[in-house]
């Protein structure tokens, strides 16, 4: 049975991070072969949203799509950028009026993949429910090829979504919260699941940010002003295998690179 494969890569941080997708996401797409690149770009401008600019560069570099999170709108600019019709998702549990879509697609070799951002609310800023925006989103959809990126904090929030989109999705990836998890798999349905891909950013770091700084806050409890660690950036992500006729998944890869 043919089948196709998507790699995504997690959560793009400042420069190092945009220096790794420069460098390697090239590689990665010759060594992997997939149809689909999907990138999490949500922290590449400085370590905190996302700009026109910046955007174009990740789509330059090979991806296909890009999904967004909690800082999707750190940047003002980007709002303009998010109705322009590039393949760019920024959360879909967002009320009405919010510039951008949720949900984007992307089409190669007769195969429609549609693309899916939704923030989780533990731990999180206010959103509207994203199990409901996620039946919303998959009620109204043709394709049986279909990725989501569940920007959330809490990974038992990411779990039970994960289970609850078991059959109804390609896969579902999370992101947000930087390390790379050990707990790929592919549900009973047919889904591929990851509780979080990881980060693409500088790997000696505390989550992408300076590591004194953070150890600092920590030792003396006062607010510090993160910075972006000066490191060389690693790429973390998945790859995924998908049935052609079905949409199911049939595989999953973690992926560390650089």
């Amino acid at each position: 049975m043919a089948a196709y494969r998507i790699l995504f890569l997690g959560d793009v941080v400042g420069k190092p991070g945009r220096a790794a997708i420069r460098e390697g996401l090239p590689s990665l797409l010759d060594t992997h072969q997939p149809l689909f690149a999907v990138v999490n770009g949500e922290n590449a401008a400085g370590g905190v949203g996302i700009t026109p600019e910046i955007a174009d560069e990740i789509f330059a570099c090979g991806a296909d799509a890009i999904t967004l999170g909690n800082h999707a709108f750190n940047k003002r600019e980007i709002a303009g950028y998010l109705d322009s019709g590039r393949p760019i998702a920024r959360p879909a549990n967002m009320p009405p009026g919010t510039p951008g879509k949720g949900i984007v697609t992307v089409k190669k070799e007769g195969i429609e993949l549609a693309v899916m951002n939704v923030c989780g609310r533990v731990f999180m800023e206010p959103y509207d429910d994203p199990f409901r925006e996620v039946d919303r989103l998959l009620k109204e959809l043709v394709t049986e090829h279909r990725l989501i990126d569940f920007h959330a904090e809490a990974t038992s929030e990411k779990m039970a979504m994960a289970y609850y989109v078991d059959g109804r999705a390609s896969a579902i990836v999370g992101t947000h919260t930087h390390v790379q998890t050990a707990d790929e798999r592919i549900l009973d349905g047919g889904t591929a699941a990851i509780s979080d891909v990881g980060m693409t950013g500088p790997i000696r770091s505390v989550l992408g940010m300076d590591r004194e700084i953070i150890v600092r806050k920590f030792l003396t409890g006062m607010s510090q002003r993160f910075e972006v660690a000066n490191e060389p950036g690693v790429i973390c992500g998945v790859a995924i295998d998908v049935q052609e006729d079905t949409g199911k998944a049939v595989g999953i890869q973690r992926i560390r690179f650089g």
